[in-house]
């Protein structure tokens, strides 16, 4: 197929690759504007962009998507399809419109499940034991159109977001290469999702990130994996934030009060949580590198009977 694809971060460049590898024509690129990124506040490409570059591909960069000389634009590059992956923009109905096939997106989820802007972040954070990824032919809706194709995969507790955005980044391409083989030999059948059993995956908010010791071990466990590689969850200790990157989950009760460091083992500090404890394996403190917790512990003096999270930001 004649392809354009539309995309912006490092999760959509698997499927360009996969577009590439599978033998379609991609016409052009489009993806966000550059943005300043990094402590110098530099312009930096989108990785989508970054790869493009690499093949060879025509790349554009549109302030508006819904600008009349971008839709001549597209009109000139005849597609088939529009892919598009994490573009970051709501498409105008007259783009919707213009391709034989539609735009076709991928999505991070098993639709109707996790709509919106986080889907990975939120199934690591709320404790899902499995995810996948939705192909789908995109409406004026945000994540409703009707579903083409889906495939599962399970969470493990030693993923993270980050390993998850990698292995959804991979089936994601693979199934958008099955998807639009499906489409060109009219094998398949398009789903309209049951929007009874929508959820919706809001963005990551500050708040999100504070460790709040009451809540059970599992939660904490779950956020502290949901939150990495990044913006990561943290806790207050001494007035400064300690992000926690890796932890193991302990039954053990201890009746101290939560957020107490009961034990100092060889590798983990046992915190006692609003139900059970939980190890914690490797933390940041403010403005230096993450290390592990007992070398946290000998370098900070750290004792049991300190209590983490006294104060919350």
């Amino acid at each position: 197929m004649r392809v354009v694809f539309m995309g912006t971060p490092d999760f959509a460049v698997a499927s360009l690759n996969a577009l590439v590898n599978a033998g379609h024509e991609v016409a052009a690129v489009v993806t966000q504007p550059d943005r300043p990124k990094g402590r110098g506040n530099k312009l930096a490409f989108p990785e989508v962009k970054e790869r493009a570059l690499e093949l060879g591909f025509p790349v554009h960069q549109p302030d508006s998507v819904k600008d009349e000389a971008f839709l001549d634009l597209l009109r000139g590059y005849n597609p088939d399809v529009i892919v598009v992956v994490a573009f970051g923009r709501i498409l105008p109905q007259a783009v919707l419109d213009l391709p034989k096939y539609g735009c076709v997106n991928v999505h991070g989820s098993l639709l109707p499940q996790y709509r919106g802007a986080a889907p990975i972040q939120r199934a690591v954070l709320d404790g899902l034991k499995e995810t996948g990824v939705t192909t789908m032919r995109m409406d004026i809706g945000m994540d409703t159109g009707d579903m083409l194709l889906q495939a599962a995969l399970p969470i493990t507790d030693e993923d993270t977001t980050g390993t998850m955005f990698d292995k959804l980044a991979e089936l994601g391409g693979q199934l958008l290469v099955d998807t639009l083989a499906g489409l060109e030999a009219g094998a398949i059948v398009p789903q309209k999702q049951d929007d009874a059993k929508a959820t919706h995956a809001a963005r990551i908010l500050k708040e999100d990130e504070v460790i709040h010791w009451e809540n059970a071990a599992e939660h904490i466990f779950c956020q502290i994996r949901g939150l990495a590689p990044a913006p990561g969850a943290y806790t207050m200790w001494e007035g400064q934030r300690l992000k926690l990157w890796k932890a193991r989950l302990n039954n053990r009760e201890t009746g101290a009060q939560p957020g107490t460091v009961v034990e100092i083992g060889k590798d983990f500090l046992l915190v006692q949580t609003g139900k059970g404890c939980l190890e914690v394996l490797e933390l940041q403190p403010a403005g230096k590198k993450a290390m592990p917790a007992k070398a946290f512990a000998n370098g900070a003096g750290v004792n049991t009977g300190i209590v983490f999270g006294e104060l919350y930001e």
